[in-house]
Parts: C-alpha cells; structure tokens; sequence
C-alpha cells in the first residue's frame, strides 16, 4: 500500500497502553538514576541498551503503561529535559 504524504493519518493510539522510550545519554548511572526521578512511583521496566563503539554514550530502554498521550507527552518531556539525557526516542 503505497500512501501518499498528504492523506497520510496518524496512527489512533488506544489508552491505556504499554510505551517505551529509549533514553541516551553518557553516563549510565545517571540515565539510571534519570529514569527513577522520572517514573517516581510509577511502576516501569528498565533496561540496559546498547554503547557505542567509542562507549561515549550508553542507552537504557524505559517502558511503563502511560494512561493517555498527556501522560506519555509529559514523560517524555521530563525526559528530554534532563541534564544528563543527550536523546530520548
């Protein structure tokens, strides 16, 4: 199926739903420590990603049930925000 770039509709996301966020930044304990500050509470899984060759920049994986795209935008807000977060995806 080939779509055109003007049609195209974004896909419809049904809340609540499990959503991941992958973080990069230089140091892994401070992408750990990130991670808690922004989840808090919220109950979330937490991983170790890949370095890069150089090991200049490390990735942890973050992934929570987020109840609607206010609270999915916010997270990853909280997470572009972060001093020690180079990139979040």
């Amino acid at each position: 199926m080939i779509l055109d770039n003007n049609t195209a509709e974004k896909p419809k996301i049904e809340y609540p739903t499990n959503w991941g966020f992958k973080i990069i930044g230089r140091s892994k304990e401070n992408l750990q420590a990130c991670i808690k500050e922004v989840m808090g509470e919220k109950e979330h899984l937490c991983s170790v990603g890949n370095s890069s060759r150089t090991g200049k920049f490390h990735t942890y994986n973050a992934s929570c049930v987020v109840e609607s795209q206010e609270e999915r935008d916010r997270l990853f807000k909280c997470f572009q925000d972060h001093d020690d977060v180079e990139i979040v995806i």
